[in-house]
């Protein structure tokens, strides 16, 4: 990090822009979820291929987050903000217009490539125009509280577009963000002199990390449609453990890696990552089931599907602040962790119970109630131990990789469990068949095979969070973050703690 002595007099106009720039991202990732089934009827999208629509943008987002971070290092990060905005609209654009899936989906996975160029390159640039400890935390923490609320409005809007006007719009929106963020960020960003990186690209790491990620998350999209034992599914599978093999090995021979080892080598960092994972993947498919529960069977509009969300949101947010953050220098990270991931499994489990007749305030709220609460205790200290102690240097790719393993389980999280939901529906419908002899008989069993199919991905969901809870308690074994910050100051020499509130959500 450069040693800045007069600090920029236009920076606090700067973070407007750069928060702007990332409310549009995280808002993105929500907003889509509600539009989802008015696009899925508009364009006649398959129940096999929906799930694309949100694991194109969380694997291209994901899969090509440390590249950007290294783009932004060497090309210059006002450059590779305003090229990311511009290019997130562009994006936008062509999803608004979309005709087809194709068209859907290939505007959602540049979204996710320009994403990616987007919030590692927002992050720095706020690390380069705060320089004073004080003003540093100030602006990180308003950062924060804007990503942290970008879910609720991307929720809402996606509700009130989708009713009032049309899905487009949750595309269209972005246009005009991007456009006020760029202009201002043309006006008032100033990069720091003597900021870049100058190492080499690691373009073979770049490479094997993108593809490795694709064929894996591929490999279970497949499985749905042609079975797990398929010769394509396995080959896809094989691939990926091939590729991202071969990226580990990489990475620790060539002397500047997109992801240096030792980043996630520490037994502390390595668990928080794949406890974030393992939350994500039951998370993400969670949010698709119960986005098509409302919508589909209960008869929920676009708006009223998006309120029922906010409970959560509020509950995660109290979690994090009172819970979470208030016992985080008292507490070992991994008893904050572990049962929080718990709270939020016993509140999927609470879900699995849906049926046609559930009623929302005693059948969905608590489960929300309890998984907003849970997220939110596990999540401060799971922010604060991904970046604790790591040197100044690999500050940034620490962060980056909190969102990489996030957006990654998201990616595998709806396509493994939208695999496993559809076949118990498959298989709820064989099963039950004979007794259907009316069209209404036939209808009845089709809702009954569908909210059954909720029920099994959901169980699996909320499997896959406790063992991230698991994951947790067994693996992440540091004291008390305050307790600990003396031992590692030598090595993260302050820029780690200033950090950890930037790669919130």
């Amino acid at each position: 990090m450069p040693d800045t002595t007069t600090p920029d007099p236009r920076r606090w106009k700067a973070l407007i822009f750069i928060a702007l720039a990332q409310l549009m991202v995280v808002l993105d990732a929500t907003i889509v979820n509600i539009a989802l089934p008015s696009a899925q009827a508009d364009l006649g999208i398959s129940d096999g291929n929906r799930q694309w629509v949100i694991t194109a943008y969380a694997l291209a987002f994901g899969g090509l987050l440390l590249f950007g971070g290294r783009i932004a290092d060497l090309w210059g990060r006002k450059q590779t903000f305003v090229t990311g905005l511009i290019g997130f609209a562009a994006a936008s654009a062509l999803g608004g217009m979309a005709v087809n899936t194709g068209m859907l989906l290939a505007s959602r996975a540049l979204q996710g490539v320009f994403g990616a160029l987007l919030a590692p390159s927002a992050l720095s640039l706020l690390a380069v125009s705060f320089t004073e400890a004080k003003e540093r935390a100030k602006a990180f923490g308003i950062f924060g509280a804007i990503a942290g609320g970008g879910g609720a409005v991307g929720l809402l809007l996606g509700g009130v577009f989708t009713e009032y006007l049309n899905w487009r719009w949750t595309f269209f929106v972005n246009i005009p963000f991007a456009a006020v963020a760029a202009a201002g960020a043309i006006a008032v960003i100033h990069e720091p002199e003597g900021s870049r990186n100058p190492s080499k690209l690691d373009i073979p790491g770049v490479i094997l990390a993108t593809l490795g990620l694709v064929s894996l998350v591929y490999g279970f999209t497949r499985a749905e449609s042609d079975g797990w034992t398929a010769g394509l599914t396995l080959a896809l599978f094989a691939a990926a453990v091939l590729l991202l093999g071969a990226f580990v090995l990489v990475e620790g021979k060539v002397k500047s890696p997109l992801l240096p080892l030792r980043v996630v080598a520490d037994r502390n960092r390595g668990g928080v990552y794949g406890a974030l994972g393992l939350a994500s993947i039951g998370m993400f498919g969670l949010f698709l089931f119960l986005v098509f529960y409302l919508q589909g069977i209960k008869g929920y509009s676009p708006i009223t599907n998006g309120l029922a969300f906010l409970p959560m949101i509020a509950t995660m947010i109290t979690g994090s602040t009172q819970i979470g953050a208030r016992l985080m220098t008292r507490v070992p990270a991994r008893w904050l962790m572990g049962p929080g991931f718990l709270t939020a499994a016993l509140g999927m489990a609470w879900l699995t119970q849906i049926d046609t007749d559930t009623s929302y305030v005693t059948g969905i709220l608590p489960g929300l109630l309890l998984m907003g609460i849970g997220m939110g205790t596990a999540f401060m200290p799971a922010m604060s131990l991904a970046t604790h102690g790591v040197q100044a240097r690999d500050a940034g790719v620490a962060s980056a990789m909190v969102n990489t393993s996030q957006q990654v389980g998201g990616a595998i999280g709806t396509a493994l469990l939208n695999t496993l939901a559809n076949s118990a529906k498959d298989d709820y419908v064989a099963s039950h068949r004979a007794g259907a002899t009316t069209k209404e008989a036939i209808q009845v069993l089709g809702i009954k095979a569908t909210v059954h199919s909720f029920q099994v991905g959901i169980a699996w969901a909320t499997g896959i969070l406790t063992l991230a809870a698991l994951v947790a308690v067994v693996f992440v074994n540091a004291g008390r973050p305050n307790a600990a910050a003396a031992a590692g100051a030598g090595d993260g020499e302050g820029a780690v703690e200033d950090a950890v509130p930037v790669m919130a959500h």
